[in-house]
């Protein structure tokens, strides 16, 4: 089963400055050698943001081009505006990427792989699936 990648994740395997070998970095390095990846343009987005180096930038560019968009049309956002509705009125607050993500993976049935404390309380009203290392 294919799994959506959130920025999180990204940012702690792409972080020079954090440890190696942790287990939510193992699990991408395992979900990108089974090819399981996908990745969303606005995810892309988030990671490419705030870069300064110009030579940094290419480098995390080249990177993530082994990883094309997941290919989104006006029922993803459709569905991105729903889940973000459904939590409002839960007083649950996210991001539009946050909602994005939650609404391609209930269309695509795809768990989402991340370390944000909100998307356990969006899985519940939503009912997404989660991945974690563990599987």
């Amino acid at each position: 089963m294919n799994v959506l990648v959130d920025t999180c994740v990204w940012s702690l395997a792409l972080r020079r400055d954090e440890p190696r070998g942790t287990p939510h970095e193992s699990e991408l390095v395992n979900l990108i050698r089974d090819g399981r990846v996908l990745m969303l343009g606005a995810v892309r987005q988030e990671l490419l943001s705030g870069i300064r180096r110009p030579a940094q930038f290419r480098a995390v560019c080249e990177l993530l081009r082994a990883f094309p968009d997941v290919r989104l049309d006006e029922e993803d956002y459709e569905e991105a505006a729903r889940c973000f509705n459904t939590c409002r009125g839960r007083g649950l607050q996210g991001s539009n990427t946050d909602f994005l993500l939650c609404a391609v993976a209930l269309r695509r049935e795809a768990p989402i792989f991340t370390v944000d404390k909100d998307f356990p309380r969006f899985a519940r009203a939503l009912r997404v699936k989660l991945h974690s290392p563990s599987g």
